[in-house]
This record gives C-alpha cells, structure tokens and sequence, in this order.
C-alpha cells in the first residue's frame, strides 16, 4: 500500500513537471522533450566534475592539470609527492615543453636537508635606489595579491599563518589590509586604483591614511598596482554578492553591491607623475616600492626604462602578471585574449631594461602559474629574481579548481563570503599545509638548481633550459626569446654574494628592515 502510494506521487509528479515544460517558453528542449530534456542540464551542470576526475587525462585538463593538483596537494600534506614508472608527457611531441639540461660537475651546493628550504632572494630589495627599509627577502617563493573579499577571512587567515611558518611575504591584494592580514606573516600592500584603505570618501588618494596603514602592520614593501592578468586594463570587480558589511567598511564601500574598481589610476596619468607618485610614498615611508602589470603594449615599459636610466628616480621592483593570471573574476575575452602570456610578456620587459643596462638595479618579481617548479625554473632562466603563488597557494589550503570564484559559490570556502561554505576552511591546519607547500617548492628549486649545477636558481641561465619546438627539435630560452649574451643572469658581483650566502653558513628566516 506504501509502495502504491509513492508510486501514485512520482507519478503526480513528473506529470506536473511535463505540464510544466510543455507550457513554459524560456527552453526549447523542455518544449519538445518534457522531463527528459532535464537530462541534458543535469549533465551539463556536473561536466566540469567529470571531466575533471573521469574523461580527461592526467595532464590534459586546465587550468592545472591532475598531475600538477596532485603534486600540489600531496606536497602540503608531507605525503610523497614523487611519481612512480614514467612521464605521463609526451616527450618527444609536446610543442613548448621545457626541459632542464643537468651538469655532470657541479661547485660547492646549499644542505637540501634543512627541512626550512631557506631560500632568499639573490637581490636586497630597494638597496639600489637607498630606501630607508630595504631588506633581502628571505624567500623567493611569496603569496601573490588576493583580497580579502575575493577570498574568504578564513582563508586570508591560513595563508598569512601559512606565510609566516615558511618565512615568506603576503600580498594584501588591492582590497585593503584586513584584520586576517593580521596573523604574524610579512605583507607586501597592494595599492589598485579604488585605493581601498588609504582613500577620500570621493575615492582619491590619501597619503596620511596609506601611512597610517603602514605604520600598524608589518608592511616590508608598497605595490602599485596598474593591471593583473586575469583581467588586464579592466580594472577588479567583487560581485556584489560578496561585498558583506565587513567588506564593506573595511573598504568604504556600499554593502551587497557590485564593486567596480576604475581601470586607471587617478594619483598619476603617465609614466613621469607615476614616478613622482612612487618617489613619494618611498619617501614617506621609507618603503621599497614597485608596480604591478600585465603586458600588452611596450611603449609604457620603454618609457619607464629609458626614464630610469637617468638615475634620479625609478620603482625598487617590478611584478610581471602573465595573461595566463586567474585568481581575479573577468569576462572570457580577457581571460583568453587580453595580455600576453608570462613568459612572453617577462622576457619583452626584461629585454627593455637589458637594454639600457638596469637589470641589476631592481628585483623582478613573475607571477601567474609559476607555483610549479617547472614553470618557476624557466621564469628564473628568464631573469626573475622572486615568484609570486597564488592559485597554487589556494589549492594547497583545500581547493579543487571547482571555477565557483565568482559565484560566490566555491564548495571549499576559500573564494567565498557564504558562512556556512567558509566554515570548511580551518586555519590552523590549512596554515600548516600551506606553509609546507612553500618549503617544499622552495626544496624542489633548490634541487633543480643543483642538478644545473648552481647554488641558486637565479642562477640558472637561458641557455641550460630548452623548449621543445616541434617534433625531435628543440631550441634554448635564448634562442626562443630573443636573449643577447648575458641576459637573464645576475650581475658578477651579486651572482658571488648570494652563492656564498647559500653554501657558506646558515640562512636567517628574516633578516631586520635597515
């Protein structure tokens, strides 16, 4: 009787979802195929899912593929992270690969078994230009700019936690300096161009707040922020869903709307007032400062580099956004069309200042996909003095590439403001994984280095990295990105200092601002 009664009400109702389908004129297919027809929007919605863990093959998928995830999750948990009877590449046929040439012989090495990894960066930040607080930051490897409001406090919360364990810097991201930035781990503060923080109620610039900020919060350097690769000459926008009263005041911004940072700085409309604004707040501060840019059009690096070359005025570090940059919500053209990719965009910039003899006068940061010590490797060929982590960080505190970020929707917590979603993500634990994660990239560069032969990365060269370039055919960096002889290398002097800082005594986790 049960029984005949449940059958009696599945059948009441999926005769009221065909009568629905077959009156309603938003879906053709539920029209002409009545409750069937939701067969196709059911398996649409779970398609990410299977192709993610079913159809697709360990390095097919993107943005990161199953082999990179796994390396990813299993080095933040301490589990092996080694792979076991092979490649999964296609070695000989897969067009870009890059492949490390390793050195029979080899100088005196860094101990890959201090289980710190301390790695620093081969240059002292904002030494060349004299600032008042230049430092050597202790690790290459840093956390790249993602906003509290782009990611949940939880989150923010694990990776400053995160950064501290291991040693390295936190970029605030443009939303401002929270209280979850709050949590023992050096910063590195994003200015973008809504001046979240340190802004007048009309949304200019305000200089007394900026050093308000500055001085309340362990801020080792100031990052001006003029595009990023997700979204390059758009300008940020966090969903008005999760724009909370928090975000909100922290901000200074309505609650439960979109917002829509301006695609350009106010404080400065070309390349000269932009120095004078970055003198300024070196200035005022005392703080190393830099920019933050896709690339796209070169004549605004040609301008900046030949305008440095006078020596009076330039920015301490330059962060290079590859267009291949995904942490930030954006439409499909900028996602797949808008700025070039990282290596390409790095080596036209890097090549800019080669030219005029500069290179060793500022820190170049990279950012975008290079938390994988492959990607890592090239850019550090290339001329990269430090790398920036962002969404390989997120993956080591618990997220699986869902691509929920701008739905409000992200499953784990991570890119969320929903209460009942954040509650997954536990600091503490997830701090340790992402601490664990940055030393043990930071052990996988240091092995790199060493089977090149060399004590640091940044001492790897253009021309002990080749890329595949078709079918039994590969041709070095250099080759490919157009590199003159001794491009990408350390000048002499400072390649010695750091070989000898590495292999000589122990590495201080930090060392004091001065």
């Amino acid at each position: 009787m049960r029984a005949r009664s449940i059958g009696a009400a599945a059948a009441t109702a999926l005769a009221l979802v065909a009568a629905r389908d077959l009156v309603q004129k938003k879906h053709a297919l539920l029209r002409n195929f009545p409750v069937i027809g939701h067969a196709r929007y059911l398996l649409e919605t779970i398609g990410p899912e299977l192709r993610q863990y079913v159809v697709t093959s360990n390095e097919e998928e993107r943005p990161f593929s199953r082999d990179q995830r796994t390396w990813i999750y299993a080095s933040s948990k301490e589990e092996n992270n080694y792979f076991g009877f092979g490649t999964d590449v296609d070695v000989e046929h897969v067009q870009g690969h890059a492949y490390v040439k390793q050195r029979t012989f080899a100088g005196t090495l860094p101990d890959l078994h201090d289980p710190q990894a301390p790695l620093p960066s081969a240059k002292v930040l904002g030494g060349p230009r004299g600032r008042a607080k230049a430092f050597r930051p202790a690790s290459i490897v840093n956390i790249s700019a993602m906003s509290f409001g782009s990611l949940s406090g939880a989150a923010i919360t694990a990776l400053n936690k995160g950064a501290a364990l291991a040693g390295t810097m936190q970029n605030t991201g443009e939303g401002g300096l929270s209280p979850y930035h709050r949590n023992g781990g050096d910063l590195i503060l994003q200015i973008g161009t809504s001046y979240f923080g340190c802004r007048n109620e009309d949304g200019t610039f305000n200089l007394g707040k900026l050093k308000d900020v500055v001085a309340g919060a362990p801020v080792k350097a100031i990052e001006i922020k003029l595009s990023q690769g997700a979204k390059p000459g758009l300008g940020g926008m966090l969903p008005g869903a999760k724009v909370t009263p928090e975000i909100a005041g922290i901000r200074g911004i309505p609650a439960g709307k979109d917002c829509a940072s301006p695609s350009r700085h106010t404080a400065f409309h070309d390349v000269d007032s932009m120095l004078d604004f970055v003198e300024l707040l070196a200035t005022e501060t005392g703080l190393p400062v830099g920019i933050k840019s896709a690339v796209g059009e070169m004549s605004f690096w040609e301008e900046l580099a030949t305008l440095m070359a006078r020596g009076d005025r330039g920015v301490d570090f330059v962060t290079i956004d590859g267009g291949e940059g995904g942490t930030g919500a954006a439409p499909l053209i900028f996602t797949d069309s808008v700025s070039l990719p990282f290596r390409m965009g790095f080596s036209r910039v890097y090549g800019t200042f080669a030219e005029r003899g500069l290179t060793d006068d500022l820190t170049f940061i990279g950012s975008g996909k290079l938390g994988l010590p492959e990607n890592a490797a090239v850019a550090f060929a290339l001329g990269v003095d430090m790398i920036n982590v962002a969404r390989e960080a997120m993956l080591s505190i618990g997220c699986i590439q869902a691509q929920k970020c701008h739905t409000d929707k992200c499953p784990t917590g991570i890119a969320t403001q929903d209460p009942w979603l954040v509650r997954g993500v536990d600091a503490p634990s997830k701090a340790t994984r992402a601490a664990v994660y940055l030393r043990t990239l930071r052990k996988e560069l240091l092995k790199v280095s060493g089977a090149v032969g060399v004590a640091h990365p940044a001492l790897i060269t253009t021309t002990d990295i080749e890329i595949m370039n078709g079918d039994y055919d590969a041709r070095t960096l250099a080759s490919v990105y157009g590199y003159k002889d001794g491009w990408g290398e350390l000048g002499p002097e400072l390649a010695q200092e750091i070989t000898a800082l590495l292999t000589t005594g122990p590495t201080p986790l930090r060392k004091p601002a001065g």
